[in-house]
């Protein structure tokens, strides 16, 4: 493809861009000057997930922390319950530490290069590009899902994902545009979510179909190819729904580094592949009580694991302190940052009458 031929690409879609871009409650209208807070709050919760998962919460930690000033300030553990559901927790913890970074060491305004950006914490590659592409205008070239698609197509790579990464976003850096860089960037994103969809691509709206390689080789429905997934294995633990006389249920803190970290959790065994016998899974019961096992099992994935776990129901003689632990009354529960398989568990324990 030819610089000429790259520069016409790059004009219409920009000119379709102007006419069909999604309304998102992150993005500047036309006329208006992006704001950093923005881009970079729905960059980091777009992270693996999706942007009707995201919106709500946008909307929410907007209300909540209207400035970078204000999120920096917040309690973690507001932080944390505010994301619960969200999933990929790291990321809320990055936000907040990012959130200190940016008012304390640069006065609440972001850095406006790649470079300075990735130096922040929970920004990498991706996330810098956009930033500094949609919030600065700056020559920068975010490639996600989508803009890997559409690239695939364009120039009809072959080789599949994730080997043919850096073949992608070595391409997609040829089209960014000098000036526009950040519309550009979206335009590509919109491209993908609206029109080159992975499944039945909708070429005939395409304002790139004439340029794409895969459209008249009839591939477009093929790429980008992709290897095999390794089957996801099963991990499998015992949760322990524990009652104090008073109805209070016992949540414990996880830590602070690794899956879930520093998010509330029922107290439960380790997560492992073998299934667990009654007298082992008892060893790591946080109090004594007469277990009962609940119907059934709360099953959950994660991104590289099936989780499968069973729940014991106690009740103890008294509130007695637990490491890491609180007790915290049922109709409080909402108020804790319990991650979605803590929240499964709570309502099979509530389901199960415990």
């Amino acid at each position: 493809m030819t610089i000429a031929s790259r520069e016409s690409l790059a004009a219409d879609l920009l000119a379709w861009y102007d006419r069909h871009a999604r309304r998102l409650p992150w993005r500047a209208r036309p006329g208006e000057t992006p704001d950093p807070y923005r881009v970079w709050l729905s960059e980091i919760m777009l992270q693996q997930t999706t942007v009707a998962a995201v919106q709500p919460y946008f909307q929410d930690f907007l209300a909540r922390w209207p400035r970078i000033q204000d999120l920096a300030a917040a309690e973690l553990d507001s932080v944390l319950t505010a994301w619960a559901g969200l999933g990929y927790y790291a990321r809320a913890r990055n936000l907040h530490r990012c959130a200190k970074v940016v008012t304390e060491a640069h006065h609440g305004r972001f850095p406006e290069d790649e470079s300075a950006l990735r130096a922040l914490p929970g920004i990498g590659p991706y996330t810098a590009a956009a930033i500094a592409a949609i919030a600065f205008d700056r020559k920068a070239t975010p490639v996600d899902g989508n803009i890997e698609r559409v690239t695939a197509r364009l120039f009809a790579v072959e080789t599949p994902l994730p080997q043919a990464k850096a073949e992608l976003r070595r391409l997609a850096e040829t089209l960014t545009p000098d000036r526009r860089a950040g519309d550009f960037a979206q335009a590509e994103m919109d491209l993908g979510a609206t029109v080159c969809l992975p499944r039945r691509p909708r070429c005939l709206a395409c304002p790139l179909e004439s340029a794409c390689a895969a459209r008249a080789a009839g591939q477009q429905d093929e790429l980008p190819r992709r290897s095999p997934k390794a089957a996801r294995p099963t991990r499998r633990a015992v949760a322990f729904w524990t009652l104090a006389p008073s109805g209070k249920v016992l949540l414990r803190r996880r830590a602070e580094t690794g899956l879930l970290g520093g998010m509330m959790e029922v107290p439960s065994t380790e997560w492992r592949a073998g299934d667990w016998a009654e007298a082992e899974a008892l060893v790591q019961a946080p109090l004594a009580a007469d277990w009962q096992t609940l119907p059934g099992l709360v099953r959950h994935t994660f991104t590289h694991f099936h989780f499968e776990i069973a729940v014991w129901a106690g009740r103890t003689a008294s509130e007695d302190p637990v490491d890491d632990g609180l007790w915290c009354p049922l109709d409080r529960l909402g108020e804790q940052a319990l991650p979605s398989v803590m929240r499964k568990i709570v309502k099979h324990a509530l389901r199960g009458g415990a």
